[in-house]
């Protein structure tokens, strides 16, 4: 019998092994473990970070694998997995995290800041050039990070902006006071954006966090606007297809016939494939589009922004320009939805009216059909009349031979008088059959 799963001795030599007789789960262990995948980074300050988002071009990591395991094997250093979705290693002089994402692998390095002065030299120059410039996967986001020291005295706005390329600078305080951020959100001279954290009194544990926090923010922004260019040219046709459709509605009040009917069937059916392509084309993409300005919004409230007098926080700056990005995805999204159920509703409308249209025709052909069918009937009761005559003279006609036979051998006298009497005889004979002969004929069809 096994023991018990509930703790009775509390003592530190107790021991939880009863559920080892247990049958778990195949993906107990993973399930579990997906609360600790993709820890953020434990940093000290300073600290001087280069972030990359490259978009995959396929949908295996097997040549960015290939790819860490020549800079693992220049520097003599363990190698990632077959299996592996992130690699985090120290290099000696820099630590790198690669991670793989659904769309997107990203590459992080990090190096402890010495007394060079901030944004003059990007860790990325501590790679071969060679090994960064053949990185598999199209660039979409760079971003140099600096993590320095909060000076005594609150700076002035510009003597922070030299670090910016005198651009125009965005600030906040964060964590309750705990640091300040600053950064442009523009692309400098060395390709990548740039964010400056001064860090008053948060631990590298809170460090690592709020780098996380900026890097995610950066990641997923450009995501986003990934479907802005595509909801852009989408628009234009959704534009044709409406006026298009307001069209063909406009003319389903003027047919004239079973063929404009089937012409407008087939402009809108036209339509309606057009649209569905559409559909399928970007749903993905707004979709997507929709989970990562969720992720902003998330990310934007981690922060715990205080405004700064006189600056715009990262909030106010994002939310300000990214909100009417996904706002544009998502009418157009929701366009492309509406015009594709505005033409099923089209369609059902002119199907009723060919089905209808239909219908009539049917019931005039059954008309006519009817009308052929009383005629035939009194042609059909007019031959059978024809018919009783026509049999009744045969009948009469052998009726006369024999009476005369019969006076020719001396059996009656007047074979004209037995003739005409049989003439009433033989008609109502006929008549009498010809008559069971159609009811039973009539019984025999099939209700």
């Amino acid at each position: 019998m096994h023991e018990p799963l509930v703790r009775t001795d509390f003592s530190p030599a107790a021991s939880y092994t009863a559920v080892s007789p247990l049958t778990f789960h195949p993906a107990r262990t993973p399930l579990f473990n997906e609360l600790h995948a993709r820890p953020f980074p434990v940093l000290q300050t300073p600290s001087c970070l280069a972030h990359l988002v490259l978009l995959r071009e396929e949908p295996s990591n097997s040549a960015e694998l290939q790819h860490l395991q020549k800079l693992c094997e220049r520097f003599a250093v363990a190698a990632p997995s077959a299996e592996s979705s992130c690699y985090y290693q120290n290099f000696g002089g820099f630590e790198l995290r690669w991670e793989r994402h659904t769309e997107f692998s990203t590459y992080t390095l990090i190096r402890q800041s010495d007394t060079q002065p901030l944004f003059n030299a990007s860790p990325l120059t501590l790679l071969p050039a060679d090994w960064l410039s053949q990185l598999p996967g199209q660039l979409i986001s760079a971003l140099h990070l600096e993590l320095a020291t909060a000076p005594a005295s609150e700076p002035d706005p510009e003597s922070i902006r030299q670090y910016f390329e005198g651009h125009r600078l965005i600030s906040s305080q964060v964590k309750e006071h705990k640091a300040r951020l600053w950064s442009a959100y523009r692309i400098h001279n060395d390709g990548s954006g740039r964010i400056l954290i001064h860090n008053r009194e948060l631990n590298p544990c809170q460090s690592g966090r709020l780098v996380r926090t900026l890097l995610e923010m950066e990641t997923y922004r450009m995501m986003l606007l990934l479907a802005l260019p595509a909801a852009k040219s989408i628009a234009p046709e959704l534009k044709t297809m409406d006026q298009q459709l307001a069209t063909v509605i406009q003319q389903i009040n003027q047919i004239a016939g079973l063929h404009d009917e089937r012409r407008l069937l087939g402009e809108l059916s036209s339509l309606a494939a057009r649209i569905e392509k559409l559909i399928s084309d970007s749903n993905f993409r707004f979709s997507a589009a929709q989970a990562y300005y969720q992720l902003i919004s998330n990310r934007l409230e981690e922060l715990r922004e205080q405004e700064v007098a006189g600056l715009q926080t990262f909030r106010e700056f994002l939310q300000r320009r990214l909100t009417p990005a996904w706002r544009t995805c998502e009418a157009v999204r929701n366009e492309l939805n509406d015009l594709s159920r505005r033409i099923d509703r089209a369609s059902e409308l002119l199907r009723t009216r060919i089905d209808l249209t239909i219908e009539a025709q049917n019931q005039s052909l059954m008309l006519k059909m009817d009308q052929r069918s009383h005629t035939q009937l009194r042609l059909q009761q007019t031959v059978e009349g024809l018919s009783v005559a026509a049999i009744s003279y045969y009948l009469v006609g052998l009726t006369k031979h024999l009476a005369e036979s019969a006076k020719a051998l001396g059996l009656i006298d007047n074979s004209a008088l037995v003739t005409g009497l049989a003439v009433p005889f033989c008609v109502t004979a006929v008549w009498l059959a010809m008559r069971r002969l159609r009811r039973t004929l009539e019984r025999s069809e099939p209700s």
